[in-house]
């Protein structure tokens, strides 16, 4: 249908560039060095301050097999732990691209000034992560994520990389089947911005927000990523698979689900239950604490569902026993959110934690090498794109996959738009995302968008969380298509405060279609495997040892995984089985 928006509002600005990015945290940023490296024009764009994006929060460290503390560690070994742990759901060649080009991943930040732990000789301190089979995570204290990003930031500007923030990107501009740019608005003052370019990177992250109990803002990670991309035209992958971290803290409300970092299980911090049991031992005897998170986490929420929770509905981490000196050095950011929001002082008393909705394992489909996605000028990065981690998750990979397909995906990117021939442009395209703004300007509905948001956090925190059974899911999806509904009755409210109402707004269009996706793909993976724990379903099904594809049209489909080279594969612990013990139990 041919959109009949009107003229062009008061105040809009038009741009052009060759490279649009769409996202300001590490992958984003790490993507815009490398075109501005290249000497070639590129904007980037985030709805939340730089400073303060998303990255930023991530604690623990870095993977790379550098081999500093263990010198039998190769890029190899860290792709067998990787591929073995993802349940055999990760791409191995994009996990062979990483583990390869991680080295240089923490050599570009070094270069960029980044400075890292260091043993007394100068190499980088590596420390043990859950599940690696040497120590391979590089660190800054426990604040890894604040520092890339400070670095990352640092070079941008040393570059003039042009930074646009709170910009909010509220579609892709597509003509016969290319992108030729995005459409949004200031968050603050509601001027429109149209940016014309060659080639967008979509580095907006992923879908954790729309649990209820979340690591992450109340303004990120809400599905972005997915609806840019599925209405330009791509798909989804692994929507389902979600990594519920085992620690988020509870109290205060305003900050439930703020992470306690891996971290503090690697230095040696022990899990009990109310009764002071320590419960891994049930669960993982063997590697205790540092069992992969998919287990910990289900360990954890099977203590609190049998009874053997906190008051509050946890377990106890406790890294009182440790030296006062390793918490104060090693995690002096866990030290300082607890005493900031409990005023606890974690050298002398447990903390308590529960599972919380952390990580997007899934997101838009990419090709394994380049990133790209299905429509031409358009790729993904970061956690909007999928095909690393499968159905777990390491501690620590998320980082340096930012930096490695950040520098792969830049050049994709460059070499893309030094080959158009031409560039297109489409009058109607713009008119529709100029007219889908206006629109919900000028209706006054009678819905509330941050109700609705509640609605779908709880349905997706009741019917899809760390368990999921048959008849859950069919009622999520059935509380969902109710939402849908009410969405059509929104009324959006600008006011002196800015136009935060028309970003929830949107936010709630991305956070119901991830939602659909999440639950329908859930629906399909009729299996237990990782992060993914369906009660009828407790065992693993060989036949479910694919990706699972969704896009509105054709709903879910199987993706075939390939098989990983031969010397990767004899490295996952000499072949032996997935373990599943300590899954369901109970």
């Amino acid at each position: 249908m041919t959109a009949t928006a009107g003229p062009a509002p008061t105040t809009e600005h038009v741009i052009a560039t060759s490279v649009l990015v769409i996202g300001t945290g590490g992958s984003g940023l790490r993507a815009a060095i490398e075109v501005a490296e290249s000497g070639v024009d590129v904007v980037a764009v985030g709805k939340r301050p730089k400073e303060d994006a998303h990255t930023s929060l991530a604690a623990g460290g870095i993977n790379a097999a550098l081999a500093t503390m263990d010198p039998d560690d190769t890029w190899q070994q860290h792709a067998a732990d990787t591929i073995k742990e993802s349940y055999g759901l990760a791409n191995p060649r994009t996990v062979e691209i990483v583990t390869q080009g991680a080295a240089q991943g923490i050599a570009d930040l070094e270069r960029y000034g980044m400075a890292f732990a260091k043993e007394e000789d100068g190499r980088i301190s590596q420390r043990f992560f859950g599940a690696h089979t040497w120590r391979r995570t590089a660190f800054a204290g426990d604040y890894a994520g604040l520092e890339i990003q400070r670095t990352l930031i640092h070079r941008a500007q040393a570059l003039d990389i042009p930074i646009l923030d709170r910009v909010y990107i509220t579609k892709l501009l597509v003509a016969d089947g290319r992108i030729f740019g995005a459409y949004g608005f200031d968050t603050l003052d509601g001027t429109r911005y149209r940016i014309n370019a060659d080639a967008v990177i979509l580095a907006a992250g992923g879908h954790n927000r729309i649990w209820r109990r979340t690591s992450s803002r109340r303004d990120e990670n809400t599905g972005d990523s997915f609806r840019l991309a599925v209405e330009a035209g791509a798909r989804l992958r692994d929507a389902e698979l979600v990594q519920f971290h085992p620690s988020g803290i509870l109290e205060p409300e305003n900050a439930a689900g703020t992470l306690v970092s891996e971290a503090a299980r690697g230095e040696g911090g022990i899990l009990r239950n109310a009764l002071g049991e320590r419960f891994m031992e049930r669960y993982d005897p063997e590697r205790m604490e540092l069992s992969t998170r998919d287990r910990v986490a289900l360990a954890a929420y099977t203590e609190i569902q049998e009874g053997r929770g906190t008051e509050h509905g946890g377990v106890w981490l406790d890294v009182s026993h440790l030296p006062r000196e390793t918490i104060m050095g090693r995690l002096p950011r866990v030290y300082q959110t607890l005493m900031e929001t409990q005023m606890l002082d974690i050298t002398q008393s447990p903390i308590e934690i529960a599972p919380t909705a952390h990580y997007s394992m899934g997101g838009v489909w990419v090709d394994p090498v380049d990133h790209s996605t299905d429509v031409a000028g358009l790729w993904a990065i970061g956690e909007a794109s999928s095909g690393l981690h499968g159905a777990n998750r390491l501690g620590g990979n998320s980082l340096i996959e930012l930096l490695v397909f950040g520098r792969l995906v830049g050049q994709s990117a460059l070499a893309y738009s030094a080959g158009l021939e031409a560039q297109v442009r489409s009058a109607e395209a713009v008119a529709q995302a100029r007219g889908e703004v206006q629109k919900l300007l000028d209706y006054q509905g009678t819905e509330n968008v941050r109700a609705l948001q509640r609605e779908v956090r709880n349905l997706m925190t009741e019917h899809a969380g760390v368990v999921r059974d048959e008849a859950g899911l069919r009622a999520g999806l059935d509380r969902l298509a109710d939402i849908e509904a009410r969405m059509a009755q929104v009324g959006i409210h600008p006011d002196i405060a800015g136009y935060a109402d028309l970003s929830h707004a949107f936010d709630l269009k991305s956070s119901v279609l991830a939602a659909r996706a999440t639950l329908e793909c859930a629906l399909e993976r009729r299996e237990t495997r990782g992060c993914h724990n369906r009660s009828d379903y407790p065992e693993m099904d060989p036949e479910l040892q694919v990706n699972l594809v969704w896009s509105p049209e054709a709903g879910v489909v199987r993706e075939r995984i390939p098989e990983a080279d031969p010397a990767v594969g004899a490295l996952m612990h000499s072949g032996e089985e997935i373990d599943l013990q300590g899954k369901l139990v109970g």
